[in-house]
């Protein structure tokens, strides 16, 4: 609700594209500043007590932000401070949430948790958007922001009941800099985490903008207010809910390569068609099938990580997939932004696509190329 209701806030209050990208820049260009910072933390404290903390602050600025619009004393400038402080939090809480999954549950459970996870989100995405549709044009944005804060409630709750074994620090060496840092050269000295990353950025860079620019899209191009919005992230919300579903119940019965860079096809084709829509009830079918792809290929990157990942260095592989996830918006928001003020919208949804395409075809081709290297070189001698 609260993401639905700030874009067509911030699209209402300055008529701008470009502002678009700016705010969903501020909510996740912090992650790109502390997330590192966030993961080495969450190997050296309780992941429990650092989700527990960032989820408290994020319900008070959702509660100000309610306030702000409630008083009618918002303004572009309180929205973007807001974002930023959001990001902070996010930047602490991704790493320590998404490495504690593992600790929830097992290795051989990670991705029909990862998927329940994806699940859990998704369906919020297509209840939300609806939801904040009908209070948008029946009570008010202020009711979005209101109920969201209230959400953290049971959150924060949960967290709390769970019962956890005790938490056994582990010593470190050396400034916590270095320990941040250790995980990139992780990162780099295995190929497989390394592919997966690269290709996880330029998708969400390139391809994931697309949702940055959709009030302007829906707007403009489509014709639709507050409600018809709604709709359209709702369809999009559906299909990424369905796909997680997909992963939960048969991706341990398919090869994870073919979840990865066929969701990804399916996504970057849906894209493309997106792009040049003009009826609305297309871009609903599009938007449901692209979220459905999208989910394949995300929830598969996110469990190939973790699982390949030690344990001791989980939580700085998962801080830079959350600096990742935090880069890909604000460099995305600004890139579509731009190409969407000088070449028109559909053209940068429409590259987007490309880029993603050809990403997922290039990387396709070097990890055959490294499994056919690895099997030779397996091969016995005749």
């Amino acid at each position: 609700m609260q993401n639905t209701a700030q874009g067509w806030l911030v699209y209402q209050l300055t008529h701008s594209k470009v502002l678009l990208g700016v705010v969903a820049a501020a909510g996740s260009a912090p992650m790109m500043l502390f997330s590192i910072w966030g993961g080495s933390i969450a190997d050296k404290y309780p992941k429990r007590t650092i989700v527990v903390l960032t989820q408290t602050a994020m319900m008070l600025l959702a509660f100000i932000l309610a306030a702000l619009v409630y008083t009618g004393a918002v303004r572009p400038a309180h929205i973007l401070i807001l974002a930023a402080l959001g990001g902070v939090a996010m930047a602490f809480d991704m790493p320590a949430r998404q490495s504690f999954m593992v600790e929830m549950t097992s290795r051989e459970d990670l991705m029909n948790a990862v998927s329940l996870n994806s699940s859990v989100v998704n369906g919020a995405r297509v209840v939300g958007p609806s939801v904040a549709g009908f209070l948008m044009a029946h009570v008010g944005m202020a009711a979005c922001f209101f109920l969201n804060g209230l959400s953290f409630v049971a959150v924060i709750v949960s967290l709390l009941m769970m019962r956890l074994p005790k938490h056994v620090r582990r010593e470190h060496l050396g400034s916590a800099w270095k320990h941040a840092m250790e995980g990139f050269a992780y990162a780099w000295r295995h190929w497989r985490l390394r592919l997966l990353l690269i290709l996880f950025a330029i998708v969400g860079i390139f391809g994931w903008s697309y949702s940055v620019m959709m009030p302007a899209f829906a707007s403009d191009f489509l014709g639709v207010g507050t409600s018809g919005y709604g709709a359209l992230l709702s369809a999009n919300g559906i299909g990424a809910f369905l796909g997680a579903l997909t992963v939960a119940s048969i991706g341990p019965r398919v090869h994870r390569r073919l979840l990865v860079f066929g969701g990804l096809a399916i996504f970057s084709a849906m894209l493309l068609l997106l792009a040049f829509v003009k009826v609305y009830a297309l871009a609903l079918i599009f938007l449901a099938i692209g979220g459905w792809g999208m989910l394949l290929f995300f929830s598969t990157i996110n469990t190939l990580l973790q699982t390949n990942t030690a344990d001791e260095m989980r939580g700085r592989i998962m801080g830079i997939w959350a600096l990742i996830f935090g880069a890909m918006t604000p460099l995305g928001g600004l890139e579509a932004g731009m190409l969407s003020h000088y070449l028109g919208l559909r053209w940068a949804i429409a590259l987007g696509a490309i880029v993603c395409a050809l990403a997922a075809l290039f990387v396709w081709l070097i990890v055959r190329r490294m499994h056919q290297s690895t099997a030779r070189k397996a091969a016995p001698n005749p």
